[in-house]
């Protein structure tokens, strides 16, 4: 057989396995992860995530300004890196890390009396700040993996991290330490992740840097990195501004919303373009067979985001009436929604963005994000000054439904069939929450009616998917069986 061929099923097959193993060695961490922010949520004040999330967006300033793309090169990047591009890239990305801690450090308090955190803030600030040295210290091992598409290991310290992180966020949070539970957790998960994915993937740098190869590896990087640093403007840097214009407790209220209607996103899509990526990059040269690919990543993740977000709106509003002390995020639903509108549109958007810098062409996706984050703080301003902080979610809705222009983008290189392959999932997801919302008046209104509600939905949803279409989840999930039993 062609070795091109042979590449390309050898790709396939780690692309389906890397992505269900993701999902399943992921399901737990998931799982563990819902029920440990919604336990937060219930022993934590508005104010005191308010406070967190406003600190986590101003962390993620110096986040992507601490790379210049230079970890997707590699991994975009045709022929197998070297050893000196892998020390390269690790020795300008130390360079620019330790000097991204030090400022930061340096400014920390003058940060804190723009925001007017109090000491347990600003400590929480600097502890973030110094977790960018230990994550920067895990990008090499984490690139050798995903290149090499061995995602079975590279789940392993991200499991770990998110158990620790929240772990002891959640027992300390029992016993009142307040906002400095999050300050520990964030120490412990760095440590642990640092420590693990370095037994997991022993990586040794050499004491060599090449320009040459620096300034190659630039070319994809820099324009790759800027659109990073355009979305933290669209986003993190829209958070520090509202930071100031909007209390904590409205704060509070933005990042709830935004984690319980993401959280679809990060369990399915994030497992999904972790792993297509790197097999899009692969693929990159057969038109064909990456058409094929992107379909069925379309269908996959929308097969499982749609319902998982019907089935938020009805679930999350029931939590919030029934479980004591958890009234006061009933001012969050009405962002719950708009933020459920944007992940719907991400779910899609983002795996065709995620094309095109596979393919090698990121400026494609920077014009664009010129266009979103100018929209994105022009919308804010307005809906914030007549809405309120509900402004912020009605703005980023507005802003979803508009990337949707990726779409003509994508077709130009790739024809590949959207409405086609969400066509289903749509009409599923309608039909199940439809469903439930007639017969929800006889559903009793406490745990065991939201045990019911979740029992039924996923009932309805795999009826109605497997009558429209039984025959292709059949030839779907032989294809999975089979891509596990084969050996490379």
């Amino acid at each position: 057989m062609d070795e091109t061929v042979l590449d390309i099923e050898l790709i396939k097959k780690r692309a389906i396995s890397g992505i269900v193993t993701f999902t399943i060695r992921t399901f737990f961490v998931q799982a563990f992860t819902f029920f440990a922010t919604f336990i937060l949520t219930i022993l934590l004040d508005p104010s005191i995530f308010g406070v967190f999330f406003l600190v986590s967006s101003i962390l993620n300033l110096f986040v992507y300004f601490s790379d210049i793309g230079l970890a997707a090169a590699l991994v975009q990047k045709r022929e197998e890196p070297t050893k000196e591009d892998y020390s390269t890239v690790f020795f300008l990305q130390q360079a620019i890390i330790i000097t991204l801690v030090v400022i930061g450090l340096i400014f920390s308090s003058k940060i804190a009396g723009f925001y007017k955190l109090d000491h347990q803030s600003l400590f929480l600030l600097r502890i973030l700040i110094f977790s960018l040295l230990l994550s920067s210290l895990k990008t090499l091992p984490s690139i050798i993996l995903e290149r090499h598409m061995n995602f079975t290991k590279l789940v392993i310290p991200q499991i770990l991290e998110n158990v620790v992180f929240y772990s002891v966020a959640m027992v300390l949070a029992y016993f009142k330490f307040g906002l400095s539970s999050f300050t520990w957790a964030v120490l412990a998960r760095g440590l642990i992740g640092l420590v693990v994915l370095y037994i997991i993937s022993p990586w040794k740098p050499s004491w060599i840097f090449d320009y040459k190869k620096a300034k190659k590896l630039t070319s994809f990087g820099v324009p790759f990195q800027l659109n990073s640093i355009l979305a933290l403007i669209k986003d993190d840097l829209l958070t520090v501004f509202v930071g100031k214009i909007l209390t904590h407790a409205e704060i509070g209220y933005i990042g709830w919303s935004q984690k319980f209607a993401f959280v679809p996103l990060r369990f399915f899509m994030d497992n999904t373009i972790k792993v297509t990526f790197p097999s899009y990059s692969r693929l990159q040269h057969d038109l064909k067979i990456l058409k094929q690919a992107v379909e069925k990543s379309i269908f996959f993740v929308t097969f499982l985001v749609y319902p998982s977000l019907a089935g938020i709106l009805l679930i999350i509003p029931k939590l919030v009436k029934i479980i004591p002390n958890y009234g006061k995020w009933e001012p969050a639903l009405p962002l719950l929604f708009l933020f459920v509108i944007n992940a719907a549109f991400a779910a899609v958007n983002t795996t065709l963005t995620n094309i095109l810098f596979a393919i090698g062409k990121p400026n494609i996706i920077l014009k664009l994000m010129v266009f979103w984050t100018i929209l994105t703080w022009v919308l804010t301003f307005f809906l914030v000054k007549t809405y309120g902080f509900y402004g912020v979610a009605l703005a980023s809705a507005i802003v979803a439904a508009s990337t949707s222009i990726t779409v003509y983008f994508v077709k130009q290189v790739v024809d590949v069939s959207i409405f086609k392959n969400i066509l289903i999932p749509i009409a599923s997801t309608l039909f199940m929450y439809l469903a439930l919302r007639i017969i929800d008046p006889i559903i009793p209104n406490n745990i065991i009616g939201i045990v019911l509600t979740i029992m039924i939905s996923v009932s309805l949803y795999v009826a109605c998917s497997y009558a429209l279409l039984g025959k292709k989840i059949v030839e779907d999930t032989k294809t999975i069986v089979d891509s596990f039993r084969k050996k490379s």
